[in-house]
């Protein structure tokens, strides 16, 4: 039986010339990969995008744990990310971390809520949003369940850790106002996903941040 479900892209995979695999965080089946046929060109470009919040028909199988998915269509156009390079550059590198930190099964509708909520948030977004990829970083954090109190961060922030205490004090509309350059930026998220990579012990190469670095010096 088909059931209609929501999910946030993170990742693809071609297989073949119209079939592909989405490798997605979703609200019933957490970070799940559905296998879809029949992808037009078209549908890749304006549909599948890194952090795009899709729904489509899911068919479960006891068979595989690659289940199938008919029907995709957008939640949300998302036009406020799709039409910038700065907020595209920031979803492909949360989309990223998700994509290399959740593990494949896992379950999490409090994780999912939140992705969704911040999401829609960058979409809103007009301005001031250089520092949202490490507010990001911070919820993320928390939602895996480890606290980003300044003592637990130290460790890891070096001479950087007065500015995080200081980020992590404001409410979200002040902390996107801390001025902040490209380098310290670059510096701080590095840290954090070192942070990251020590209490989920894997390895989280986010290649995606360089692009993030050239973009807000």
């Amino acid at each position: 039986m088909w059931k209609n479900s929501e999910f946030i892209l993170l990742h693809t995979t071609r297989f073949g010339e119209k079939s592909m695999v989405l490798h997605t965080l979703s609200k019933e089946y957490g970070r799940k990969g559905f296998f879809v046929k029949n992808i037009s060109r078209r549908s890749v470009t304006s549909m599948f995008f890194p952090l795009g919040i899709l729904e489509a028909d899911i068919m479960e199988t006891s068979r595989s744990g690659l289940f199938t998915a008919r029907n995709p269509a957008l939640s949300y156009p998302l036009s406020g990310i799709r039409n910038d390079l700065r907020k595209s550059a920031i979803s492909i590198f949360i989309s990223e971390v998700l994509y290399r930190v959740v593990k494949e099964g896992l379950t999490d509708r409090p994780l999912y809520d939140m992705c969704e909520k911040n999401i829609l948030l960058l979409d809103a977004m007009e301005e001031d949003f250089s520092n949202f990829h490490l507010y990001f970083l911070l919820e993320f954090i928390m939602a895996l369940g480890f606290s980003p109190e300044p003592h637990d961060l130290a460790p890891f922030m070096g001479e950087r850790m007065s500015l995080v205490s200081d980020f992590i004090g404001k409410p979200f509309s002040e902390a996107m106002l801390v001025p902040l350059t490209g380098e310290m930026r670059n510096e701080i998220a590095e840290k954090l996903l070192k942070y990251i990579e020590f209490h989920t012990e894997s390895a989280v190469n986010v290649n995606s941040l360089k692009i993030l670095h050239e973009l807000f010096l």
